[in-house]
């Protein structure tokens, strides 16, 4: 059937043909490599397929990986039933684990109830206790429940998962140049970090890079919301991790660093979460879910990762201190 010229000049004409054009041309490979090669001709084209797929990953995919824990569980919870959504087990499972990796109760739970129930995994009692322990501790009833039914004291295992791998180009190992201090106090203070910093499992570089956006290394700074000395503590902190003299450098780095190390245990690790905690309070990326969305905190946390060059950050053992709402 031949066109008209009237149907020709009619909006997105050409632009239906050229994906016509496209269809008949991948109909033709496929045709073209089952004819030659068989089975093997669709493997192939399959293999091409997910290759393809893996240089343009799903933008929704990508968004989620990196959203909020509970998001995560939200969609999580639509993969796992199929609600909206084809249903994907798979799926489920990553986003239950990044979430339930980042305290979200919920997603321990389910994780537990998936390896309980053999949903879309084996079946794995000790797995399935290991997550509802976790979520147990936090007083959550059902796992609680859940776990006196599962447990077996003989078979206990670490909670494990596997979360969904982001594409995105992560910032560069940080490269330590060695520069000359800016000032003899400087030295002095880098000199403090480089000694004090193991003692509390910190990386030297990740306590200098949050000195530098806290003070400039000024040990007699003081805000105008009263954060004090190099670390800016403000005076609920530094009574909370037992400092006296917050203009004290060894002081004032003891109790920056011991905060430093619970939010890095609290938020597993997560250097975005820790630094948003120090900025804004950790009561306060609780509630959202993530870093807040204060503009202060967010180019806070952009700074210091400029500067450190890692989002992660070895777990330290925290020290005895609650939640500051």
């Amino acid at each position: 059937m031949n066109a008209t010229d009237g149907q020709k000049n009619q909006p997105g004409w050409h632009c239906g043909q050229k994906l016509l054009s496209m269809v008949h041309h991948i109909i033709a490979a496929e045709s073209d490599l089952m004819r030659r090669y068989g089975r093997f001709g669709g493997w192939l084209l399959g293999v091409c397929s997910i290759g393809a797929w893996a240089a343009n990953p799903d933008p929704h995919w990508l968004k989620l990986i990196k959203d909020t824990p509970a998001a995560q569980a939200e969609w999580a919870t639509r993969y796992e039933h199929g609600e909206g959504i084809a249903q994907n087990y798979g799926r489920a499972m990553q986003l239950y684990c990044a979430a339930a990796r980042r305290s979200h109760v919920q997603s321990q739970y389910q994780l537990g109830w998936m390896y309980a129930n053999g949903r879309g995994v084996t079946r794995n009692d000790a797995q399935a206790a290991a997550w509802f322990r976790l979520a147990a501790a936090k007083g959550d009833a059902p796992a609680q429940r859940m776990l006196a039914m599962v447990d077996d004291p003989a078979r206990i295992e670490k909670a494990n998962c596997t979360a969904p791998v982001d594409p995105t180009p992560k910032p560069p190992a940080p490269v330590m140049v060695r520069t000359r201090p800016r000032s003899p106090e400087q030295a002095q203070v880098v000199a403090l970090v480089n000694r004090l910093a193991p003692n509390y499992g910190l990386q030297p570089a990740l306590v200098m890079a949050v000195i530098d956006a806290e003070s400039g290394f000024n040990r007699q700074a003081r805000s105008v919301k009263n954060a004090q000395g190099l670390m800016q503590l403000i005076p609920e902190t530094a009574e909370r991790f037992g400092v006296r003299d917050p203009f004290d450098p060894v002081q004032n780095l003891q109790g920056g660093m011991a905060y430093l190390r619970w939010l890095l245990a609290y938020f597993q690790g997560d250097v975005r979460l820790t630094l948003a905690g120090y900025n804004a309070g950790e009561g306060a990326v609780v509630r959202y879910g993530g870093v807040p969305p204060y503009a202060e905190t967010r180019a806070y946390v952009d700074k210091i990762i400029r500067n450190y060059g890692q989002l992660a950050h070895p777990l330290a053992t925290p020290v005895t201190a609650g939640v500051m709402k």
